[in-house]
């Protein structure tokens, strides 16, 4: 096998990877938007980082649920706007579908913790 098949391939496969977002996450982002604009530019480099590690790597990653099809995983997102100080995201991966679907996002200085009532819905439609 050449090595252009083999990066065909790749781009292949993560151009199938999906990134879907819950109604709830949307108004976060909106909200959250106003306040930080580097945002929605922060979140298309993290994209890039869940293309190669899809449950994160290092210590600003951390899976909170593990199923066989599924891992929910808080990450910490860092914020140009925020002088690099990070947002929370809360994601699932859906591993079988090769899915991300963003569930919470909120600023650790305005919410203490993530909802969850919500994460905890999420996986019980879900798992």
């Amino acid at each position: 096998m050449s090595t252009s098949s083999i990066v065909q391939k790749i781009h292949l496969y993560e151009s199938m990877k999906r990134f879907d977002r819950l109604p709830e996450f949307e108004k976060e982002l909106k909200k959250l938007g106003t306040k930080y604009p580097s945002l929605s530019q922060d979140i298309e480099k993290f994209q890039v980082i869940l293309n190669a590690y899809p449950t994160g790597v290092g210590k600003n990653f951390e899976i909170i649920h593990s199923s066989d099809t599924m891992k929910v995983v808080k990450a910490r997102l860092a914020c140009k706007s925020l002088k690099d100080r990070s947002i929370r995201v809360i994601y699932a991966y859906h591993g079988n579908e090769v899915t991300f679907v963003y569930i919470e996002l909120y600023f650790k200085g305005d919410k203490a913790n993530e909802d969850y009532e919500r994460v905890r819905d999420y996986i019980k439609e879900h798992a």
